[in-house]
């Protein structure tokens, strides 16, 4: 008897991101483009399941509610995933702000501008986390 050969565990994107209407956008980009997503609305959220959970890669808006920003979210990564640090893309729709400049100088990391196409936002994601298995 021969077993089943098992499919590997699609390791999922972690989404942060507050805006519903932003986030089903997203969602479905990348659900579209073959990866799986898990969805917060806080970036304190987002470290509770990072701390815990394995996943492939970061989109993290640059502020979310709750104390934790993505300049957060990424220093926690350096600390902590520094596997990860190097594949989160932040969005944002303020990309003029003095400390989302800072940050994105800071850490290198990619950052789409909102409002974005579909298929920007996913060449970035699969030059920063690959493209999905």
């Amino acid at each position: 008897m021969t077993l089943p050969a098992v499919k590997p565990a699609v390791v999922p994107v972690l989404l942060i991101e507050d805006e519903s209407a932003v986030m089903a956008y997203v969602r479905t980009a990348l659900e579209r483009h073959g990866y799986a997503v898990v969805c917060t609305e806080s970036g304190a959220e987002g470290l509770r399941l990072l701390e815990s959970g394995d996943f492939l890669g970061v989109v993290s808006d640059m502020r979310t509610p709750g104390g934790v920003d993505g300049a957060d979210v990424h220093a926690w990564l350096t600390r902590h995933r520094p596997e990860l640090a190097a594949r989160i893309v932040f969005i944002t729709g303020d990309i003029a702000n003095e400390d989302t400049a800072t940050t994105l100088r800071r850490t290198g990391a990619p950052c789409v501008e909102k409002p974005f196409r579909v298929q920007q936002f996913i060449e970035v994601v699969e030059k920063t986390m690959g493209k999905a298995p």
